[in-house]
């Protein structure tokens, strides 16, 4: 069984006029949200694709509170929680839209006959690659 990477790293919160304003001192970067609650999912959401980056280039994740800070200039300092290897699953089994033309007539046969287009598409593609969809 594969182990679960679960980490949470401190985020620092300071209130602007339109929401707030997020930074993750462990890896440099900063976010934003509306709510205090948008900004943790938006903080977790940039934890998230900054680890996966990490992992994927093969570097070690910083340590939470690797990186000293000044909470003083801020309004809120919470932690976020992260599971990696869940956050992967759900990046990459995401759906995304494609556009694909067809000709009229047969899209006029294939809605008569009930066929589910995104699903046919994915079938044909997971065949093409000869892999099997999960």
């Amino acid at each position: 069984m594969r182990k679960e990477l679960k980490l949470a790293y401190p985020v620092l919160m300071k209130k602007t006029d339109d929401g707030y304003y997020v930074e993750i001192p462990d890896f440099d970067i900063a976010t934003q949200g509306s709510n205090v609650a948008e900004a943790m999912e938006m903080a977790r959401d940039a934890i998230g694709l900054m680890g996966i980056d990490y992992q994927d280039d093969k570097k070690d994740l910083p340590e939470p509170y690797s990186i000293k800070f000044n909470e003083d200039e801020f309004d809120i300092e919470t932690l976020v929680d992260i599971n990696l290897a869940e956050y992967r699953r759900k990046l990459e089994n995401k759906s995304v839209k494609k556009n694909c033309t067809i000709p009229y007539w047969l899209n006029e046969k294939a809605e008569k006959e009930g066929i589910n287009f995104s699903k046919l598409l994915q079938e044909a593609v997971a065949k093409a690659l000869g892999v099997s969809l999960k």
